[in-house]
């Protein structure tokens, strides 16, 4: 799990800094452009971290079912090798991933208004932009989108249907409490970053605006990366008690040498 929450923070760290810097330095000078170039480079970097996102989360939740479901396979199936493997293809598929989107989207004419109803170089509003038929970029995106969402979905929601039917059938109450609280804080990152996707992506055409989109955008590319290591924190034994220790004693709680 350690190995996974690693390169979970580091897959964070770029989610944050692909597009965080940029948005501020618009919001603190006065001329807020961008070139064609520097915009590719930004959607094709956000692409490669999110998309790895999504698929580290079911590397993290295979390795949570493997150590409860089959604790004595765990070290035959779940090797260091294993490990590096998964997380090989994970950043090998995400780039492949961004490099096609990336490449579709900027494959189309853009030719009418150059002004962005975004903070940062987003598909769906640049697509906006476009004076040629965007029916293939469109189909591209949705396509990836869906396919990287159920799948990824699919292997989490197996992983914890076995992992509870699991606990479940465990007798001691005690033992029971302890397993659900190994897998406590990946269901509420889960829970968060695919419910902020599954929000963005089953508005109905109707009530969907871009004003949503931005609000939804800076949930998973700032607030998200922000949240997870807090909550993976929080089930480490030392964070604890040194944050029950400062809400008791807050004058107390730092050593000087």
């Amino acid at each position: 799990m350690c190995f996974f929450l690693r390169h979970l923070a580091i897959i964070n760290l770029g989610d944050s800094t692909a597009i965080a810097p940029k948005m501020l330095g618009k919001f603190l000078v006065s001329k807020k452009t961008v070139s064609y170039y520097e915009c590719a480079a930004q959607l094709g970097r956000f692409l490669v971290f999110i998309v790895a996102e999504i698929f580290m989360l079911p590397a993290m939740a295979y390795d949570g079912y493997m150590a409860i479901c089959n604790p004595l396979l765990y070290m035959v199936v779940v090797s260091p090798q294993i490990c590096l493997l998964l997380v090989s293809l994970t950043y090998l598929y995400s780039l492949t991933t961004a490099l096609t989107v990336t490449s579709c989207v900027f494959s189309v004419s853009y030719c009418s208004s150059n002004v962005i109803n975004h903070f940062y170089c987003d598909t769906v509003s640049f697509l906006a932009l476009s004076c040629s038929d965007t029916y293939m970029p469109e189909t591209v995106v949705f396509t990836s989108a869906a396919i990287n969402l159920f799948f990824s979905m699919v292997i989490v929601l197996i992983s914890y249907f076995n992992i509870v039917f699991s606990i479940l059938r465990i007798r001691s109450s005690e033992v029971r409490r302890k397993a659900f609280s190994t897998c406590a804080s990946h269901v509420m990152a889960v829970t968060v970053f695919y419910g902020t996707l599954l929000f963005m992506d089953l508005q109905p055409k109707t009530n969907h605006s871009l004003d949503t989109d931005k609000m939804a955008s800076v949930f998973y590319t700032l607030v998200i990366p922000m949240l997870n290591p807090l909550i993976y924190s929080l089930r480490n034994k030392d964070v604890m008690d040194t944050l029950k220790r400062f809400s008791n004693k807050p004058c107390q709680s730092f050593k000087f040498m």
